[in-house]
This record gives structure tokens, C-alpha cells and sequence, in this order.
């Protein structure tokens, strides 16, 4: 570990304080924060509460009640309370991706969302939630009856609210937070139904789909797994070309997925090593550094503004791969990566980190607005003060007994 422990708990004190309270909204959910970390209260973005971010505040808070986080299990119960009966559907099953104070204002069923949510039960559950088993039981039983298939070991992506299809698009990004969430239901739980799939989706995703692209991940899919190398969609979800923070994050879950299979698959060492060398090298800005969000197909950049979450997940990654390996050019990354993220990205007089800034430093706002987020660079303050052979809550938890 290249940054202290002291430091890396400071900024996730100082994260946990900056998005506790001011957060929480009274009618149930969460605002969004500006840039001073007020809660934004007037128009849709101050009335929409979507499902990414209830779950991972729930996940998050959850974590903090593992730390013994004052303030820490409200805020995780808030979050419960919310996901149960705010965004659940009573009437067709599954969670609904944006509601209101009245009901749902998209009424959509999206895979990446039901990951999260599958994610927020297994560390609630961690925490002692009353209610994180029967979520969990909720959101599997979902998954496997409407996500998954099985024919080719992944999850498919979206639906009405009566469970039609959407699409025929497949995305990694959903499947990527799905294994991510079937690893932490396996650790709490204890059900090998959520270890074998999160196996099947990286040996389609990772195993076949980037080896054969030379290490970048393929982003986007017809529903036959074909590449789509000219999609282009949601900028903040399904942005067009390749996203070396994916390739990153992938590195860090990958070495998880490792550990958790008895070691038993080595191509995921392999594939996690060569997803870390290959993001670095095509992804890493100069001079300041930091990755450029997204690279057309032949390595360039296509969106050189940074933004936090890659620098976090490629920390993350760095500091896991360098445990695994010892090796001192990765531990120098950790080093390089949390540099940026102090100098650019952190925002030492106001609290909070800004989500995007241009190749000069400066915020910008092209595609997230004020603070929004407090799941990546959480964790990637806390990965790195725990072995790696497991995921980030159950390691809270066996050094907090």
C-alpha cells in the first residue's frame, strides 16, 4: 500500500460525513448534492430518486455501520426503508429505476439497477438489516426470472414495468455490477448459484469477448453477443468506444473472483494483469494524468475530460494487483493514481470529490452534475486497508470480530 492508512481513513470519514445528512431526504431516498454539498431540491433532480443511487448509499452505509460510522445504520436503514417501498413494484415484481414523491417517473426495469439492489441486501445483511435477507430473496428470484439467461451465462438488460423487452441491447457494464453483486450475495449468503454465475458472465465478458480484443473490454452487444463497435448511447451509462475504468474495475473484481474460486480458474489472474497494462497504457492522460473517460476503438482518446470514478477504480485495482503480485511498477501507479485524485479531484476546502474535470484540473459538468456519488471513491479508500481474498464488507466485518 502506497498512500497511509491514516490518510485513506480520512478521506472515507470525510466522504461518510459529506454525504450522510445532507443526503437524506424526509419523504423517503436520497437528493443529489451540489457542488457546496447542499441538497438539490428544486426540479427533476431534485424530486427523482434513482435506483443506483438508493443501493449504493444503502451498500455504502452499510459499510460504515461495519466501521462503526456514527449516523451510519440511520442512513443504511433510510435507504432500506426506501428501496422496499419506494422503489419496489408490488404489482409486477422487480424495482422500478426512478421514482418520485408520488410513484414511479420511470417505471423501467433495468439489470444494472437489480445488481445494486442485489449488492445493498448482501451488505445491509452484513450490517444485521432485519429485512437484507427477504431483499436479497426478492431481487434473486427477479434476476434469475427475468435477467438471466442461462443459455449464455449473462444477464439481459431492460424492461417495461409489465416485463417487456426494451431492447435487444446487451451491455458488460450491467453484467460487470452484477458479478460484482453475485460475489458479495455468495459471501453473505453462502448461495453457489451467485458464484457460478458471476464465473459464466466473466468468462463471456472477460475470458472470451476481451482476450479477443486484446485486452480492451467490448462494451456493447446484439442480444446474440456480437460486438457493437458503433453504439452509442447514454453517455453516463453506455457511452460509445471503450472505457478503460471498466478494464480497471474488472482488474480488481477479477482478482476477488480468483481468490473466491479456490484459486482455481488462472486465466483471471492473467486476464486481470493484462486488463490493468492495457488500460494504463491507453487510457492515462498527460501530463496531469488521470484517465481519459472514453478511447475509440484503436486506443485514442474520444473524451479526454477525467473523471473521479475511473482514478478510483484504477487505485483500487492498482493496490489489489500489487498485493498479488509484489511487483513495484504497479505499486507505483497507486501512487501516481492517488496523486491525481488529491490534487484534482478531491476537494479539500468544500468536501466531497468533483466527479469530472477538464485536461487542466477544472470542473466541468458535460456529463455528471455537482457530487452525485459517494460509491466509488468509498471504496477506493477502503480496499486497500483489507487482504484481498475477499470482498470489501465481509473483510470490514472479520477485522471489526
Amino acid at each position: 500500500m502506497t498512500i497511509s492508512a491514516d490518510r485513506l481513513l480520512s478521506h472515507a470519514h470525510d466522504l461518510f460525513r459529506f454525504f450522510g445528512a445532507p443526503s437524506v431526504n424526509p419523504k423517503g431516498g436520497f437528493y443529489q448534492l451540489d457542488g457546496n454539498g447542499a441538497p438539490i431540491i428544486g426540479g427533476e433532480n431534485g424530486t427523482l430518486r434513482e435506483l443506483h443511487e438508493t443501493t449504493r448509499m444503502a451498500h455504502c452505509y452499510a459499510l460504515g455501520t461495519l466501521m462503526g460510522i456514527e449516523g451510519a445504520r440511520e442512513i443504511m436503514d433510510h435507504a432500506m426503508d426506501f428501496l422496499l417501498h419506494g422503489h419496489r413494484d408490488t404489482v409486477n415484481g422487480g424495482y422500478f429505476w426512478g421514482v418520485d414523491d408520488s410513484g414511479p417517473l420511470r417505471s423501467d426495469k433495468q439489470a444494472y439497477g437489480h445488481a445494486f439492489v442485489l449488492l445493498a441486501a448482501a451488505s445491509a445483511g452484513l450490517a444485521g438489516h432485519p429485512e437484507a435477507k427477504a431483499l436479497h430473496e426478492d431481487v434473486l428470484t427477479v434476476i434469475l426470472a427475468r435477467f438471466w439467461d442461462d443459455t449464455a451465462g449473462a444477464m439481459t438488460e431492460e424492461y417495461t414495468a409489465d416485463w417487456q423487452s426494451l431492447s435487444d441491447y446487451r451491455g458488460q457494464n450491467s453484467n460487470m455490477h452484477s458479478t460484482e453483486a453475485l460475489m458479495a450475495a455468495y459471501e453473505t449468503w453462502g448461495d453457489a448459484r451467485c458464484l457460478e454465475m458471476a464465473v459464466r458472465i466473466a468468462e463471456r465478458v472477460i475470458n472470451t469477448n476481451a482476450r479477443k480484443a486484446g485486452w480492451v473490454v467490448p462494451e456493447h452487444f446484439d442480444q446474440n453477443w456480437n460486438v457493437d463497435p458503433d453504439f452509442a448511447g447514454d453517455p453516463m451509462f453506455r457511452p460509445a468506444g471503450t472505457t478503460p475504468g471498466h478494464a480497471l474495475e474488472w482488474a480488481r473484481l477479477l482478482v476477488q473472483l480468483w481468490h473466491l474460486t479456490d484459486r482455481a480458474h488462472d486465466w483471471m489472474k492473467e486476464a486481470a494483469l493484462a486488463l490493468f497494462e492495457t488500460a494504463v497504457t491507453q487510457g492515462w492522460s498527460e501530463p496531469r494524468g488521470g484517465f481519459h473517460y472514453t478511447l475509440e476503438w484503436d486506443g485514442t482518446p474520444a473524451m479526454r475530460n477525467r473523471f473521479w470514478w475511473p482514478c478510483c477504480e484504477g487505485a483500487a485495482a492498482a493496490s489489489v494487483l500489487a498485493n498479488l503480485t509484489q511487483d513495484q511498477t504497479i505499486a507505483d501507479w497507486e501512487t501516481k493514481i492517488w496523486k491525481v485524485l488529491e490534487t484534482d479531484f478531491i476537494d479539500h476546502a468544500k468536501g466531497g470529490w468533483w466527479p469530472e474535470v477538464d485536461e487542466n484540473g477544472a470542473p466541468r459538468t458535460t456529463v455528471f452534475k455537482g457530487k452525485p456519488d459517494i460509491y466509488h471513491a468509498l471504496q477506493a479508500c477502503l480496499i486497500p486497508l483489507f487482504p484481498q481474498d475477499k470482498g470489501i464488507g465481509p473483510s470490514i466485518k472479520a477485522r471489526a470480530a
